[in-house]
């Protein structure tokens, strides 16, 4: 478990950071608004857990945040540096539990009849909103897969809680006893 012993450095008072691997890199970096966007997701969902969601959401909730946790430390490191410190990654352990999450919950909310609007309980519309930051960090960490090389399940790992942040949003609805609001093409 790293310790940090000091908040304010002023080393980044000139516009760069420091990698985990050491390396000094502007802080508008791809990488570095790679792993920025994972912290801005993992703060949506602690939003919608202060919501007081559903008891059994917000257990599953802060597993995810510490795989993100896991997802950030996995992207603030070069692949080539990823082989000399041992660090947290994203496996395929993580997507395949998002993937049980999210066919478990979908039993009981049961199928989609039309697309949903965001919205019903503060909780779900709050689930909805991380849905769409962790849909801009997929697309942010694709950018940086186009120049450097990512861990192989962070972009899968992304895509399935997308997916799954959906479902607790519908689960979130139906356990507070709330109706899905259906989109109406004709309005």
């Amino acid at each position: 478990m790293p310790r940090l012993t000091k908040i304010v450095t002023r080393q980044g008072d000139n516009g760069t950071t420091g990698l985990s691997g050491g390396q000094r890199v502007s802080k508008d970096s791809l990488r570095v608004s790679a792993y920025g966007l994972v912290d801005e997701l993992s703060s949506q969902i602690g939003l919608a857990i202060a919501f007081g969601i559903d008891e059994e959401l917000a257990q599953m909730l802060q597993e995810i945040q510490n795989d993100l946790f896991n997802l950030g430390s996995d992207l603030s490191f070069l692949e080539e540096d990823k082989e000399k410190f041992s660090i947290p990654q994203i496996e395929e352990r993580h997507v395949a539990r998002l993937d049980s999450i999210v066919d478990r919950l979908a039993k009981d909310t049961g199928p989609l009849k039309n697309f949903i609007l965001p919205g019903g309980s503060v909780g779900s519309a709050q689930l909805h909103v991380a849905r769409t930051v962790c849909r801009r960090t997929e697309r942010g960490v694709i950018s940086l897969s186009q120049q450097d090389k990512i861990g192989s399940f962070v972009i899968p790992y992304l895509n399935r809680l997308s997916d799954c942040l959906f479902v607790m949003a519908r689960f979130e609805n139906k356990q507070k006893n709330i109706s899905e609001i259906y989109w109406d093409s004709r309005l």
